[in-house]
């Protein structure tokens, strides 16, 4: 990893596919095909007095699941769902895969995790298909498996390749954004049309839910982001850009005053910036550089604490969502140059993979007590000039 020529850290590893989608896994909403609730059924007929409540799996129990492959082509490089399970005690990847469901020549692009525990849905070449989580949770073992499913996608079938996939928070809708430009959004699971808009763009670059879901944020490869109400299916606000700005990728959040604000990250010739925009006025808030290289990944905190940036150099940044100040930064991350970002629903975990077949999970430092360190300090100095001058003034100081 890197210029390092040791052995690679634990969280860090490598799958054989170039990835290009990263998200973790809803462990805890699954709905598992339970052993318990059959050996529950038959203790009940017998009289027995089981426990109703499945045995709580290890607060390490973490999985995630990433996307991505070599594409058609005889180039040896599979096409392929990654399912990984991370320890957060041992601080590690799981050195091989827990499932790898291969998909032949078809490329696994982009993914949407729903939030519910259904499952999960992946853009191809051509088509999007539906991905189930398999296992059996017992007393015995609690291992996570993935499967394709025989539920078909078919309002997202024949319908070419879609670059954005997005749930909106509650997974009662579900976005996708193509490759030629066509913003479609559907209720799920029964996939009844909410918005189709061929031309919502030349191409669908990024898109995201608001987080009460009233709104979808869409961002195109050249043009101004558009936001779009769910309710009337129309643009109610249209983002403008400023000087060389490109903009990347979007993702509404939460500020410390509980408003809603939705952050852009752009790109221009001296390097990325974050955009932070109010969502009442649709107006800019601020505009932050945050790096000299060009953002490839961007991705807000579920507590809407954090952003993260991911750069063509492979370097990840973690930055403080209120001051925007970087609070850590992970340089060579990656060999190659970030694909994606996802952080944990704890906000604690920052999973991120590259080109270079590389997948990595980042612990996310506690900053609290060093904040609190750095406010007694200043405290201090500030009791310890005031002592001096006062003991000056009574001659007890020369």
């Amino acid at each position: 990893m890197g210029k390092n020529k040791g052995p690679d850290p634990p969280n860090f590893q490598k799958y054989g596919v170039p990835f290009y989608s990263a998200a973790w896994v809803p462990y805890k909403s699954i709905k598992f095909d339970q052993k318990e609730d059959r050996e529950q059924s038959t203790d009940e007929v017998s009289g027995g007095h089981k426990s109703s409540t499945a045995p709580e799996s290890s607060a390490a129990q973490d999985y995630v699941v990433f996307a991505g492959g070599g594409g058609e082509g005889g180039s040896g490089i599979p096409n392929a769902v990654v399912l990984s399970r991370f320890d957060s005690a041992s601080y590690a990847l799981s050195d091989q895969p827990v499932a790898k469901l291969g998909t032949g020549s078809h490329l696994p692009y982009r993914m949407a995790v729903h939030p519910g525990g259904d499952g999960l849905v992946c853009s191809f070449p051509k088509s999007c298909r539906w991905f189930e989580w398999d296992g059996e949770k017992s007393e015995e073992a609690h291992e996570l498996g993935l499967k394709s499913s025989d539920k078909v996608l078919t309002k997202l079938k024949d319908v070419g390749q879609q670059l954005a996939l997005a749930f909106n928070n509650e997974g009662s809708a579900l976005a996708a954004g193509g490759d030629d430009g066509n913003l479609r959004v559907f209720m799920w699971p029964s996939m009844e049309i909410i918005l189709n808009e061929a031309s919502a763009h030349t191409t669908v670059k990024d898109l995201d839910f608001s987080l009460d879901g009233k709104y979808l944020v869409s961002l195109g490869n050249r043009g101004p982001a558009r936001v779009w109400d769910m309710t009337s299916s129309t643009v109610v606000a249209s983002l403008s850009k400023e000087n060389d700005e490109i903009f990347s990728s979007c993702r509404f959040s939460e500020s410390n005053d509980k408003n809603q604000v939705l952050y852009i990250a752009a790109v221009t010739d001296k390097g990325g910036s974050i955009v932070t925009w109010n969502t009442n006025t649709w107006k800019r808030i601020r505009t932050k550089p945050v790096v000299r290289d060009t953002i490839s990944a961007f991705n807000v905190s579920p507590d809407g604490k954090l952003l993260a940036c991911g750069t063509t150099q492979g370097d990840i940044l973690i930055l403080n969502s209120t001051s925007m100040r970087v609070q850590t930064i992970v340089r060579k991350a990656h060999l190659g140059f970030v694909t994606a970002l996802a952080f944990s629903y704890d906000s604690r975990g920052l999973a991120s993979v590259s080109l270079d077949s590389s997948a990595r999970v980042t612990l996310i430092e506690d900053k609290k007590n060093t904040g609190g360190l750095s406010l007694w300090v200043i405290v201090f100095i500030i009791l310890l000039a005031i002592a001096v001058y006062f003991m000056k003034n009574e001659g007890i100081l020369n």
